[in-house]
């Protein structure tokens, strides 16, 4: 039900979303996880938006696909990236072992917190092996609808406690950042880098 009504929201508001998003400079974050990938590599941007980090990534000549569960956002960000955005939702992805790397930014944030693990099995499942995930959450404890969207938020301890019914994944690296979208500095994100044992 949750994601349903977030989905609506963003098909209502996907133009102003578009262009809130598209342009926000984010290299330091996309740098951070490409580091961890070779040139060539196939990469899933899961619930791309506004398709700027798939993009990116396609510039820097990675392989993506691209997947969001708005169908107005997937015509918007295949227009500007130039391949096909798939409509999909998360718990659809069926993949096996198929990516190097998993973008998952700010992206899964809007799953309930009881429906997270099995998402985040499929991604593990559908990564290589060693691969790695890349998600961020808004910092702190909040679960709820926000501005007519689910948000479910984590500190280093919460998503601690959610990983650990995840046997394949840990965390390799974890970091907490301002928000970059101008006049919303004061939001903290918490970002982690997760590696498939």
């Amino acid at each position: 039900m949750q994601q349903n009504d977030t989905l609506g929201y963003y098909d209502t508001h996907a133009d102003e979303f578009y262009k809130s998003t598209v342009n926000v400079k984010f290299a330091t974050m996309q740098e951070r996880f490409l580091t961890k990938l070779k040139r060539g590599d196939y990469i899933l941007d899961f619930g791309c938006g506004s398709g700027r980090d798939t993009k990116y990534f396609l510039e820097q000549g990675y392989h993506v696909e691209a997947i969001d569960g708005s169908v107005e956002l997937c015509k918007l960000a295949s227009e500007y990236t130039g391949i096909e955005v798939k409509n999909m939702l998360f718990q659809e992805l069926a993949e096996v072992e198929k990516y190097d790397g998993i973008w998952a930014c700010s992206s899964i944030l809007h799953l309930p917190i009881d429906e997270l693990p099995e998402v985040m099995n499929k991604m593990a499942a559908a990564l290589k092996g060693n691969g790695i995930i890349y998600t961020s959450f808004k910092y702190g404890t909040f679960s709820g609808e926000r501005n007519g969207r689910f948000f479910t938020n984590m500190t280093e301890e919460t998503f601690a406690d959610l990983l650990n019914g995840i046997d394949s994944l840990e965390i390799q690296e974890q970091w907490t950042t301002p928000d970059v979208r101008p006049n919303r500095g004061e939001e903290k994100w918490l970002n982690l880098i997760l590696r498939k044992r």
